[in-house]
C-alpha cells in the first residue's frame, strides 16, 4: 500500500471522538464529580448531595443522548501475531 492511502479496511472507521452530545454528559458528570469532592473537603454535606445531584443529571442525559452507541470498533489488525503482543 502506498503510504498516505487509505485501506478499504480502515475507509470507513470514522472517529473515536464521539458526539458533542455525548461530550456534554460527560462534561455534566464530571462537574458534578468535582462538586462533590469540593463539597467533602469542606465538609458542605450540601454540596456534595448537589454534586449527586448533578451526577444522576448528567446519567440521565447520558442515556437519553445514548451515548454507548459511539464505540467505534476497529478493524483486525492485518499481519499481527500473538507473538509481536509480547
Amino acid at each position: 500500500m502506498v503510504e498516505g492511502q487509505k485501506s478499504e479496511q480502515t475507509e470507513h472507521l470514522g472517529s473515536h471522538g464521539g458526539r458533542a452530545s455525548s461530550w456534554l454528559a460527560v462534561t455534566v458528570m464530571l462537574i458534578g464529580f468535582i462538586i462533590g469532592g469540593v463539597g467533602l473537603t469542606m465538609a458542605s454535606w450540601t454540596l456534595v448531595w448537589v454534586g449527586a445531584g448533578v451526577i444522576v443529571v448528567g446519567g440521565i442525559l447520558a442515556l437519553v443522548f445514548d451515548i454507548f452507541s459511539d464505540v467505534v470498533i476497529d478493524a483486525p489488525r492485518v499481519g499481527m501475531s500473538v507473538e509481536d503482543h509480547r
